[in-house]
């Protein structure tokens, strides 16, 4: 089945080439990545999640460590 979408800004355009490039995939390539991804998301593992979160720089402050502490130790 082919598919079309008309009237795309260009920038969105551009974004999408500069994913596909990043990705080593074509346009076409990318965009259906990006639709399977959209429309039957997969569960992510723990480690993978973790490398999503590493690759964000994603950090968290110590709130959540002292908060375990503080349950175990009965404060």
């Amino acid at each position: 089945m082919n598919l079309s979408i008309k009237n795309v800004p260009e920038t969105l355009v551009e974004q999408l080439r500069q994913r596909a490039k990043k990705n080593h995939r074509s346009l076409q390539g990318e965009l259906m990545a990006v639709l399977e991804q959209t429309i039957s998301p997969r569960q992510l593992t723990v480690e993978a999640a973790r490398r999503r979160l590493t690759d964000l720089n994603y950090k968290t402050d110590d709130d959540s460590g002292r908060m375990v502490r503080e349950d175990r130790d009965g404060r």
